[in-house]
């Protein structure tokens, strides 16, 4: 029961929309109504605020960190932890306050894997970087960084219950970034930088 609580409370957390709430706080347009209609830190760049692209970007990531830390902090097991970030990151991209709908999921994925291990945040973090600088494309990097998180992990953690965790959070990912995909191999999928202005009504 007890643990039941900790993946609810998981859950709600991560389901808070940061990239809704930054853009209140910006005075920004709803960034499901431009872009991709993602409710994430790279769709609200495109507003041309990085300011709230920033702040979208930190609350998205940490809601991730503060529930894996706040797991361990209340005596749950890594394990526990671990899949406590999986049930925020469900959270964030299936959020009650959004009706179930919400983000792919980038930065919390990121969030969780820095609260699991900081080293294994920083090799996906890296994987995202590079990939990011030489294509110019954030789904390529997200998806680059998803790869390696669950192959990473198991090296670094080699928990089996930790890797099925990671492995569960690349497939969402790779399933969140399908239309991503579809576009990268059409060559038509947005680069880094760009602003497109078009409503998605």
């Amino acid at each position: 029961m007890t643990l039941i609580l900790l993946l609810a409370a998981a859950y709600l957390i991560g389901s808070v929309p940061f990239a809704i709430l930054s853009s209140r706080l910006f005075g920004l347009a709803d960034p499901r109504k431009y872009g991709s209609g993602n409710p994430g830190a790279t769709n609200v760049l495109r507003s041309g605020s990085k300011g709230a692209a920033a702040l979208t970007l930190l609350g998205d990531c940490l809601k991730g960190t503060l529930v894996v830390w706040l797991a361990a902090r209340l005596g749950f097991s890594a394990v526990e932890a671990a899949w406590a970030g999986l049930a925020a990151f469900f959270g964030h991209v299936f959020s009650l306050f959004l009706r179930f709908n919400g983000g792919k999921g980038v930065a919390t994925a990121l969030g969780v894997l820095l609260g699991i291990d900081g080293w294994l945040a920083l090799a996906c973090l890296g994987a995202w970087l590079l990939v990011a600088l030489l294509t110019r494309y954030s789904s390529a990097a997200a998806l680059a960084a998803a790869l390696a998180a669950p192959v990473v992990g198991h090296l670094l953690i080699g928990s089996m219950p930790v890797t099925a965790a990671l492995f569960i959070m690349a497939a969402v990912l790779f399933w969140r970034h399908a239309a991503n995909i579809r576009r990268l191999l059409a060559g038509t999928e947005g680069r880094l930088g760009e602003k497109p202005a078009k409503s998605v009504q």
